[in-house]
C-alpha cells in the first residue's frame, strides 16, 4: 500500500469517526421568540464529542428577567428521579429532552401559559461526569446554553414564512397550468389520431369496395 493508499483510508477512518461518535445529535439553536399566554418549547443540546464513553448529567434551567439582575434557578432534572420545577415556573415546565437515560444530551423545556414576566435571559447547565475504566476514574464538565427570549402579544409572521407561502401559491398556479397545457396537448393528439384511424378505416372500405364492384362486373362478364 503506497503512501496516497495509506492517506486516503486514515481520511475515511476519521470521516466514519467522526460520523459514528455521536449519531443523531445535531445542536440546533432554540427559538427566541414566545407569544403571550401560549406554549413555549425552549431548546438546549449539548451533544457528547465521543460517544462511546459513558457519561451522567444533570440538566438546570436558571432565569434572570429583564429587569432583574441576578439568575435564580427555575427546574432541574436528572434520570431517573430528579425533576424540580421552582417559583413561578412551578406546574409550568414540561421536561422534552432526552427520555429514558442518564446520559443526557438534550435539555429541551416546554413552558406552559407563557407571560410578559417570562421574557428575559434563560440559561441551561449540563452537569456531565464521565467515567473511564469501568467507572474506575471519572471527570466532571459544565456546559451551558443561554437563550434571549422575547414575549409578543401576537405572532409576528416572519419574511421567510411569508415568502415561503408566496413560493408555494405561485407553483401551485405554475403546476395546474402546466397539467392543464399538458391534458390539451394529449386531447389534441388522441382526436387527431383519432381522425386519421377514421380517415384510414375509410379509405380502407371504399378500397374493398371498389374491389368488389370489380370483382362482381368480371363475373358477370365471364357469364
Amino acid at each position: 500500500m503506497d503512501l496516497l493508499e495509506k492517506a486516503l483510508l486514515y481520511a475515511a477512518l476519521c470521516l466514519f469517526w467522526a460520523d459514528c461518535s455521536n449519531p443523531g445529535c445535531v445542536e440546533v439553536e432554540s427559538d427566541t421568540e414566545a407569544v403571550k399566554d401560549h406554549v413555549m418549547k425552549l431548546r438546549c443540546i449539548s451533544c457528547k464529542r465521543r460517544g462511546e464513553t459513558k457519561a451522567k448529567a444533570v440538566a438546570e434551567w436558571f432565569f434572570k428577567p429583564k429587569k432583574n439582575e441576578t439568575f435564580y434557578k427555575i427546574y432541574e432534572y436528572g434520570y431517573p428521579y430528579l425533576e424540580m420545577a421552582y417559583g413561578s415556573f412551578e406546574n409550568r415546565i414540561e421536561w422534552s429532552g432526552s427520555k429514558a437515560t442518564e446520559d443526557i444530551q438534550e435539555a429541551t423545556i416546554t413552558v406552559s401559559n407563557i407571560t410578559f414576566d417570562d421574557a428575559g435571559t434563560y440559561q441551561c447547565y449540563f452537569n456531565r461526569t464521565f467515567s473511564f475504566s469501568n467507572g474506575a476514574i471519572s471527570f466532571f464538565t459544565q456546559a451551558n446554553k443561554t437563550i434571549e427570549l422575547h414575549v409578543v402579544a401576537e405572532a409576528n409572521r416572519k419574511l421567510a414564512s411569508i415568502i415561503g407561502e408566496i413560493m408555494m401559491y405561485f407553483l401551485n398556479v405554475v403546476l395546474t397550468l402546466w397539467l392543464f397545457a399538458e391534458m390539451l396537448y394529449c386531447y389534441r393528439k388522441i382526436a387527431a389520431a383519432g381522425e386519421e384511424a377514421i380517415q384510414e378505416n375509410a379509405s380502407d372500405y371504399l378500397a374493398i369496395t371498389s374491389e368488389s364492384k370489380e370483382n362482381c362486373t368480371g363475373v358477370q362478364v365471364e357469364e
